[in-house]
């Protein structure tokens, strides 16, 4: 019975943590300083900063890489020089490209 008791708690508890550990890594990030911007379409699958369009709420919650509606912070200025594969650069304003399945 003891042994029954302590197996619950201990699966209650690793489960707790594990929830904790999701919300934490969906908490928004600070807004760019005036020496940074926000650069879209740049971002691997669930590496976003924030914003990944309709559907998900912040940080990590893009659905694909270079998602045209989800944005890193870079330095200011290098956004538009930021290359990802097929010769496309980064967008200050989001974009309809790379876009995950509705």
């Amino acid at each position: 019975m003891t042994t029954r008791i302590t197996l619950s708690v201990a699966g209650a508890m690793a489960a707790a943590l594990g929830l904790a550990a999701t919300a934490a890594s969906a908490q928004p990030k600070p807004p760019p300083t005036s020496d940074q911007e926000k650069c879209f379409g740049i971002a691997l699958k669930g590496q976003n900063d924030c914003a990944a369009g309709p559907g998900t709420t912040c940080a990590g919650t893009s659905k694909v890489d270079y998602q045209g509606n989800a944005w890193k912070i870079v330095p200011k200025g290098t956004c538009t020089t930021v290359m990802v594969p097929g010769s496309r650069a980064g967008s200050l304003q989001a974009l309809n490209r790379d876009l995950p399945p509705a």
